[in-house]
């Protein structure tokens, strides 16, 4: 077998500068089990067709190959999507048994299975195992798709390889054998990752396929010695592929020469220098959880919620906006928190028995709900008005400092395994100004974002100066916030507008902010991509 010469082929992916602004791209690769049998004679031919959801409408992306025959798909080609943590990037799977050259079939035996997800579900766990479900919510059988996430930043590279063999051994008997390439990537947990397939040359014993490209992150997780398995297999239609033969190498054995499977004719080997940046899909896929709370202005000057002028008061046939803003930050947040818990504080209200103030109080604390996660706080947050007393002041130091508290943990943080983010809804400017500047300057050493929303008609006026855009956020003192990690908004600015506007504009800096975190404490994500190898690629010197 021989290898090309690599290719430098990568262009930088846009940094976070607003709101429209690509986290990263990120690669799906998907294969399905004990896919549902359709056809009578042979096997299913099956076929996967990415849907996404915009405003409302489900359109195509894009499909997989067919794979002939197979109920246990494995399928080559790579799905890609641009990826945006403040978004919820809403995707179905439909799973299609094949009739023809081209063409999804319309009868619905051909309809194999489909499941619906967010993208921010795939990447946090990024192995994703579903059951396919037919129409009406039906279980396909015993059918499951998995799909994998691996991310392709800006500082991975590409390279093209191309495999040619010679007297390969002839498994027809009324003609020559009809060769195809599988590379597989051998995981750390012994399993086995489809890198690529290539064409099936007909007729051949010394085939020559064609060149491709794969990111250095596909081929090998960017570890020149993860081993890779190399499988020659003879084409049949029926999907009874016969097995020609088979060999290990990896990409170090690649550039040096040395797999005595590769000419010593062809040039060397052009490699990418990499040095490596971590991104924040690097931290949310190397197992980072990103833990949510709310904090809720519960002060006399939101009106009587029992009244219809109120900004508490819960209409039945509308969320207030309190509950809008929750729903729209929440909705993102939830999907990067495995344990599904939550918590939401309360402030500036009386509370029983002894109805007294409390600079903070549990509307809800670490609740768990398995299917609607945010919903369980929505409930939570209407069963607390009737029961308490509004009433004051607009403190929401001690909120930060409790949550900072808690993000700073018992012992120095020593790995990049939790991040918090608090959202703070308040209906007006706050009363202890000079202690909550003071408690943001804290809360900037630690491993948080802080979002306030502004809820109703108040001048907001000095609530920017939270933000920072204007100017480095100062204590009273004079100190410095260590990092910017405060994002205020009026929710009226978003009014007309559709509530993932707001999570939108709230949440696009929190990438940021979370790798400027991690990468100022010099933490590395806790399983990341790369390994400490002094050989691995991407610890080659700039």
């Amino acid at each position: 077998l021989k290898m090309s010469d690599s290719q430098e082929a990568t262009s930088p992916v846009a940094g976070i500068g607003g709101p429209a602004a690509c986290v990263s791209k990120v690669e799906l690769r998907v294969s399905c089990r004990s896919l549902l049998d359709r056809d009578t004679l042979n096997k299913s031919d099956p076929c996967v067709m990415l849907m996404v959801q915009n405003q409302g409408q489900w359109t195509e992306l894009d499909r997989t190959e067919v794979i002939k025959s197979n109920l246990n798909p494995v399928f080559a080609k790579v799905l890609m999507l641009d990826y945006y943590f403040e978004e919820v990037q809403k995707l179905r799977f439909e799973v299609y048994d094949i009739h023809g050259t081209h063409s999804i079939g319309t009868r619905d035996d051909d309809f194999l299975g489909g499941v619906e997800c967010t993208l921010g579900q795939i990447v946090a766990q990024k192995k994703m195992v579903k059951p396919l479900l037919l129409k009406y919510g039906k279980y396909a059988g015993k059918s499951t798709i998995t799909i994998h996430a691996e991310e392709i930043s800006g500082n991975n590279g590409y390279v093209e390889l191309s495999f040619c063999a010679k007297k390969l051994d002839d498994k027809d008997l009324f003609s020559k054998s009809d060769p195809f390439l599988e590379i597989y990537r051998i995981n750390d947990d012994g399993t086995e990752q489809l890198v690529h397939r290539t064409e099936v040359i007909k007729n051949n014993l010394n085939p020559v396929w064609e060149p491709f490209k794969v990111s250095l992150i596909s081929l090998c997780s960017c570890d020149d010695e993860r081993k890779l398995k190399c499988l020659v297999w003879d084409y049949d239609s029926r999907g009874k592929h016969d097995f020609i033969g088979e060999f290990y190498t990896n990409f170090k054995e690649m550039q040096a020469d040395t797999c005595g499977r590769v000419s010593e004719t062809h040039p060397p080997f052009f490699i990418l220098q990499l040095h490596r940046v971590y991104s924040f899909l690097d931290y949310i896929m190397g197992g980072c959880q990103i833990h949510f709370t709310v904090a809720i202005d519960f002060t006399a000057s939101n009106g009587d919620p029992r009244n219809s002028c109120s900004l508490h008061y819960i209409n039945p046939y509308q969320p207030n906006e309190y509950l809008k803003a929750l729903i729209a930050v929440g909705e993102i947040c939830q999907d990067y928190d495995s344990d599904k818990r939550f918590s939401a504080l309360g402030f500036g209200a009386r509370i029983p028995p002894n109805y007294e103030v409390k600079d903070r109080f549990y509307v809800l604390y670490r609740f768990t709900c398995e299917k609607n996660k945010i919903q369980g706080v929505v409930e939570a947050y209407q069963n607390c008005l009737p029961k308490i007393q509004l009433y004051g002041p607009t403190n929401v130091a001690p909120i930060i400092n409790r949550i900072a508290k808690l993000a700073a943990g018992k012992e120095p943080i020593k790995d990049a395994s939790l991040y918090h983010i608090l959202l703070i809804l308040t209906d007006g400017v706050v009363t202890d100004m000079a202690d909550t500047r003071e408690a943001i300057v804290r809360a900037s050493y630690q491993p948080m974002s802080i979002i306030i929303v502004g809820v109703g008609n108040a001048d907001f006026t000095d609530m920017q100066i939270l933000d920072g855009d204007d100017g480095v956020l100062r204590s009273p003192k004079g100190e410095p916030v260590l990092r910017d990690i405060v994002q205020f908004v009026p929710f009226r600015d978003f009014k007309t507008a559709s509530p993932a506007a707001l999570a939108k504009c709230v949440l696009a800096e929190v990438p940021k902010q979370v790798v400027e975190y991690f990468s100022h404490k010099a933490i590395p994500p806790i399983n990341p991509v790369l390994n400490s190898n002094p050989n691995s690629i991407a610890n080659t010197p700039e």
